[in-house]
């Protein structure tokens, strides 16, 4: 079942980059007492993640934060040495990276698609959230395109 508004967000330990490498982070405490956006892509480097859904946020990282946010997340079922480099090739120093390696959050999230046909396995949807203490305020799930998950969108959510 795909989370919805009213839902909490599920407590699954992923992987994001620490001073030392890869270390854990728990899903509940990086959105626990914290308005959150989390947004999540099919995969670092893929054309519309790297030429249109990151930059957006990037672009608006300063108005999103001003509307009373405390983090911004990205997430994709990438290794966190990858999306360690996509950070940085997208210049977005100032987001929480959540490597999610194994799609379990993306399947706890109810938010997991099938890419084996384009030889990627299973990957999360394309879609954007805000949450505050952990619970789902807006989420928005593009299917084509980047519309519903945009950070431009997320910004007239907040």
């Amino acid at each position: 079942m795909t989370i919805s508004v009213g839902d909490k967000i599920p407590d699954v330990t992923i992987k994001t980059n620490g001073p030392d490498g890869p270390q854990d982070i728990s899903t509940g405490e990086l959105f626990s007492g914290k308005r959150a956006v989390l947004f999540a892509v099919p995969g670092a480097f893929t054309p519309g993640c790297s030429n249109t859904h990151m930059p957006g946020f990037v672009a608006n990282a300063d108005k999103i934060l001003a509307k009373g946010v405390d983090t911004i997340a990205c997430m994709a079922v990438n290794d966190a040495f990858v999306l360690g480099a996509w950070q940085e090739s997208q210049n977005a120093q100032a987001f929480t990276m959540l490597a999610d390696g194994n799609a379990e959050f993306a399947k706890a999230l109810g938010l997991e698609m099938d890419a084996s046909g384009m030889g990627m396995g299973t990957r999360c949807k394309r879609f954007a959230l805000i949450a505050n203490d952990g619970v789902v305020e807006y989420i928005g799930v593009d299917d084509k395109g980047v519309h519903d998950s945009s950070a431009e969108t997320v910004l007239e959510q907040l």
